[in-house]
C-alpha cells in the first residue's frame, strides 16, 4: 500500500479526500491547523507550507504528494506569494530531494478563468487567469513542468472546479465535481503508470461543462455524478448577477479584490 501526503489536510477538500481515500493508501495527513481526527490508516505530519523544514520532514518516506495546502480564495499578494507560490516550491523541492517523484497538484479553474463561458476549453489552452489566487496555480502548472522536465517529476495537475456534495449554484452546474469523483481523479494521478505531465480538469459529468475532459478520459476517468439532476432546483432561485461576472469561467473572481467565493469570507492572516 503507497505512502500518499496530504497537504492541507484539514481543510474542505481534504476533508473530503481523507474519506474517500480511507484504505486505499496509507495517509500522511499535515496541515498548519493541527489535525486531531485521525482515523486507521493514518497518521499526521506537522505542515506548514512556508516552511521548507516542514515539508522535508513531511514528505519523507512518501511515495506520492496530493498537494492542496493553500489560501482558496483571492488574498493580497504577500499572503499569495508565501502560501501559494513559495509554499508550493517548497512542497516540490521537498518532494524530489526525498524521492517522492509522484505530485497530484490542486490547481484551479482559475487559472483559466478569464476564457469566456460561450467557449468551450481544453487542457491544452494558454492560461488565463482570473486573480492573484488564479496566478499562482498557473505558476504551479509551470512549477510542476519544470520538475517533470528537468527533475524527471511526474505531475499531475487536476484544474479542479468545486468539490461539493452537491453544486450549489448556476456556475457550479458547470464546474461542479462530487467528491468521490475527485477521488477517482486523485488515484489516477497516484495510480496511473506513465505519468509525467498531465492536466485534466476536475468537474465531474455535467451537461453544462465548459471544459473537455478528454484528456482524463484517455487516462482512464469515468466520473459517477452529475450537476444536471440538481439544476431546475438552483435555476430556479438563481437571480441575474453583473454581466461582466456571468461572462466569465472565472465568476465573481474577475473582479474580486479579495474573496472571490461568495460562499467563504476574504482570507486573512
Amino acid at each position: 500500500m503507497k505512502t500518499v501526503l496530504i497537504t492541507g489536510a484539514a481543510g474542505d477538500v481534504g476533508t473530503h479526500l481523507r474519506r474517500e481515500l480511507a484504505g486505499r493508501y496509507k495517509l500522511v495527513v499535515s496541515d498548519r491547523k493541527p489535525v486531531t481526527d485521525l482515523r486507521e490508516g493514518e497518521t499526521h505530519a506537522r505542515g506548514d507550507v512556508t516552511s521548507f523544514d516542514d515539508m522535508l520532514a513531511a514528505t519523507k518516506g512518501a511515495q506520492a504528494v496530493i498537494h492542496l495546502g493553500a489560501v482558496s480564495t483571492e488574498g493580497d499578494w504577500p499572503m499569495v506569494r508565501d502560501i501559494n507560490i513559495d509554499g508550493t516550491y517548497n512542497v516540490f523541492e521537498a518532494a524530489k530531494q526525498n524521492g517522492a517523484k509522484r505530485i497530484i497538484f490542486a490547481t484551479s479553474n482559475h487559472a483559466v478563468g478569464f476564457y469566456e463561458r460561450a467557449e468551450t476549453i481544453d487542457h491544452t489552452v494558454y492560461p488565463r487567469p482570473d486573480s492573484r489566487y488564479g496566478v499562482s496555480k498557473a505558476f504551479g502548472e509551470a512549477l510542476g513542468s519544470l520538475y517533470a522536465d528537468k527533475y524527471g517529476m511526474e505531475v499531475f495537475n487536476i484544474r479542479i472546479g468545486n468539490v461539493n456534495p452537491q453544486p450549489v449554484d448556476k456556475r457550479r452546474l458547470s464546474i461542479w465535481i462530487s467528491p468521490r469523483d475527485l477521488a477517482q481523479l486523485v488515484s489516477i494521478g497516484i495510480d496511473h503508470p506513465g505519468i509525467r505531465f498531465e492536466i485534466v480538469y476536475g468537474i465531474s459529468d455535467n451537461a453544462r461543462a465548459w471544459y473537455d475532459n478528454s484528456n482524463a478520459a484517455r487516462l482512464g476517468y469515468k466520473p459517477q455524478d452529475q450537476s444536471e439532476p440538481y439544476a431546475a432546483q438552483i435555476l430556479a432561485k438563481e437571480k441575474p448577477g453583473d454581466p461582466r461576472i456571468e461572462r466569465y469561467q472565472g465568476g465573481t473572481f474577475v473582479l474580486a479584490e479579495l474573496g472571490g467565493d461568495p460562499f467563504k469570507p476574504p482570507p486573512s492572516r
